[in-house]
Order: C-alpha cells, then structure tokens, then sequence
C-alpha cells in the first residue's frame, strides 16, 4: 500500500526510489489523492538531495504513461528536436522542412512562449489560417503522409507533468537538473520518437546561464534518455546574445523564410545545418552528423527545404505565400525606432536577456499563459557582437504599435549593448554530448 507521506520522508532522509514508488504516485496523483503540499513538499526533498538517473528514469516513465501517447512504425525512425528556449531561437521553424526534406521523419510537439523566450506555435500562428492544434490522429496521418508535423502539446500527453511543472514554478525547484531532465524526456517519450536532438542553450538569454549547469543538464539528457532506449545527442550552444538578426513572431518567421531560401543570417544558418546533421544521424538516415551537414546545406541551397514548408503550412491550413511573399503575408508593425551608436568601433555586448525583455514589453511576449501577444512587433539587431560599428550606425531597430509600450521596452535596451575599441565574435557552438 502507497503511502505518501513515507515516499516523502525517505526522499527527505536521501533514500532511493524504485520504477513501483514513482508508478503509484503518479497514479495518486491522477486519481486526485495526491495534494499540492505533498507534492510540493516531496519536490524539495528532490531538489535538496537528488535523484539519482535510475530515479530520473523512473519518474520519466511514470510521468509519460500518465496520459495518451503517440505511436509509430519502428521503420519510420521518427526523430524530435527540443530546444531548451532562447532569444530568437527560429530553429525549429528551418530545421522540421529541412529535415523532411532530407528524408527524416519529423514529429514535433512545441508550447505556447513564457516570459522572454518565444515559442513556436506563437510563431508560426503569424502565419494566416495556420492550425497548430492537431487531434492525434490527424497529426500521425500528417507525419506518415509529409514526414512532418507540429503541434502545441495536447492536455493529454504527460498531464502528470503538467501538475509538477505548475508546482516547481511556485516552490523554487526549478533549478533541478534532474527534475528538468524528467520533464523535457517525458513529454518527448509520450511523443513517440525514436530518438531526440536538444540544443541546450547557455548564456543570458537561457535558462541555463553558465557552461557548467547547461554541461550537467545536456549529460542528465542524453543518460537518461539512452536508458529508455532512445537515440540522443545534446548540442550546447551560445544564448549570450540573440540567436539571427530577428526577435519577434512573425518577424522570426520572416527570417526562417529567408534561411530556408538559402540566405539569412550566418549564424542562423550554421546552427540549423548543424542540428539537422545530428537529426538525421539520430534517424539512420545518413552514417553519421558530418554527412548530414552537407546533404542540409544542399537542401537549403537548392530550394527543397523551402517546398517543404510550403508543404507543411498547406497541410495545417495556412497560407503557403508565404514562402514567397513573407513581407506581404505576415503582419509587421507599423512606426519604427532607431538606437544609433555615438562611438566607433565594435559591439562588443549584446545582451540576449534585455533583447527578450524589450520584446515582451513591446507586447511580443506573456508572462501568463493567457496573455495575448502581438505577433508584429519586433526588434531588429542591425549588428552582432565583432561587427564593426561606426558613428551614426543603427545598432537595434524596434517596430512596435504603442508608444506606451516602446518607452518600456526602452528600458531594456539602454545598456544591453556597448561597443569597445575590439572585440571577438562569440562561439556558437559550445560543446557536444553524445
């Protein structure tokens, strides 16, 4: 017989929990016997002494049996990308066409943006008529017919996780890297892919904000993961200043387009090309991730990622023109503001935090989850750290709707750059963990 305050008590004294404990408390919580104190008070007893990745394991499993779960054909080698959220992260938008376009299969489940970090279904809502909330049904049919499909996150996938997510949030056990590996792993495993590739991101404008804590969560991923049988590879890189040259949703949209098209901003580029190498290792789709750079660069280059996204958005009802017209599809704000540089020389700062914090009080982002946002407004980084600056240079162009809201976000934006007599470009890519 489960009793709760047992389970609470040995985590407290730095026992061990085994696959039954961690299966009779979700399934406590599911029939409503589980309180939120308990709950709460179980998760500092985590957070305080750990778990261990057999424990981590578990309690991913238990968490992704909680509710429905997506099923493919062993063959298909279905492979998710997962990103742990930045400033400008449009990843996601290039790498599911470009992937598909290169023979993977895709299945993709993606939630709304909190705080400074954008989110893609609020990016690719910009896109008229497009639907980013498919029955399970028609999102498998999608996948087996086009390779690909995204969704927001059904209420039914891991609901368990949902009930611990809202509880770290208000009980400062955020920070666990074991509590973090098990909710990212168990809403990918009730995914049904046959292996993931995450991008964890370090720096300002992550939630992992130093090289050592984004280190320990990529190896919790990929161990933990292996341990379910799945494939796993982490790519650590850089959130100290916004990923590409747009923040923004429609705006990010715009930049994919561009990417997609064989253009866009370098560093953009190079991150997308990079993951996808790793997606299509991961899906046996070519011998290994260097092979699959090349074949991404030639799908960029000779317009087969972008027909796949054309692809991707007729199928989920949007607008397809898209890929061909974004400036005249996509919504775009309608005044501008200039921050211009007084000294010469080169940026040196650039600050990813300040960057998704002046886009969120533009109105481009929430922090509850039924705030609306605007899907126009944007800021333009018209340099990136190691560009040369001159006198006179726009650094940071803002196009917003409301006065109100642009002397908010210009709180953000007056010190979150500085430009120095030198300086270096920032690495992109950190490290690997296989």
């Amino acid at each position: 017989m489960f009793n709760m305050i047992e389970f609470i008590e040995k985590k407290r004294d730095k026992g061990r929990h085994g696959r039954d404990e961690f299966n009779e408390l979700i399934a406590k919580l599911m029939a409503g016997e589980a309180p939120d104190y308990q709950l709460s008070a179980w998760l500092m007893a985590a957070f305080l002494n750990g778990l261990d990745s057999d424990e981590t394991m578990y309690f991913t499993e238990a968490l992704a049996k909680s509710g429905e779960s997506y099923s493919f054909p062993a063959d298909l080698h279905i492979v998710d990308k997962h990103s742990t959220g930045g400033v400008g992260d449009k990843t996601t938008l290039v790498l599911l066409p470009l992937a598909a376009a290169c023979g993977a299969s895709v299945s993709k489940l993606s939630g709304p943006g909190l705080g400074f970090t954008g989110g893609t279904v609020d990016k690719l809502e910009s896109i008229p008529g497009m639907r980013m909330h498919l029955e399970p049904d028609e999102f498998l049919a999608q996948v087996r017919r086009i390779g690909c499909a995204i969704s927001g996150h059904s209420k039914q996938l891991a609901p368990a996780e949902g009930r611990f997510y809202k509880l770290r949030d208000v009980t400062g056990t955020v920070p666990s890297t074991e509590l973090i590996t098990a909710s990212i792993v168990s809403k990918k495993l009730a995914g049904g892919a046959f292996g993931y590739v995450f991008d964890v991101k370090c720096g300002s404008g992550a939630f992992m904000k130093d090289r050592e804590a984004a280190a320990a969560l990529a190896e919790n991923l990929v161990k933990v993961s292996k341990k379910l049988g799945k494939g796993a590879v982490v790519a650590i890189t850089d959130m100290e200043q916004p990923l590409g040259e747009w923040v923004g949703n429609a705006s990010e949209v715009f930049e994919a387009v561009e990417v997609l098209s064989g253009r866009g901003p370098a560093d953009t580029r190079k991150l997308c090309v990079t993951l996808c190498g790793l997606m299509l290792a991961v899906a046996s789709v070519v011998k290994d991730a260097q092979e699959g750079v090349k074949i991404a660069e030639r799908a960029l280059d000779d317009g087969s990622a972008l027909k796949k996204f054309a692809e991707i958005i007729t199928a989920q009802g949007g607008a397809p023109e898209v890929v061909r017209h974004p400036l005249e599809i996509l919504p775009r704000a309608r005044k501008s503001f200039l921050i211009k540089s007084s000294k010469r020389g080169y940026l040196a700062k650039l600050d990813a935090l300040s960057v998704g914090e002046a886009l969120r009080a533009l109105g481009g982002g929430r922090m509850k989850l039924d705030d609306k946002i605007d899907h126009a407004v944007s800021v333009h980084l018209m340099k990136k750290v190691g560009d040369a600056v001159s006198v006179g240079d726009t650094v940071i162009e803002l196009l917003y709707n409301d006065d109100t809201k642009l002397a908010e976000a210009m709180k953000y934006l007056t010190d979150c750059w500085s430009v120095s007599e030198k300086a270096e470009r920032r690495e992109l890519i950190l490290d690997y963990v296989f």
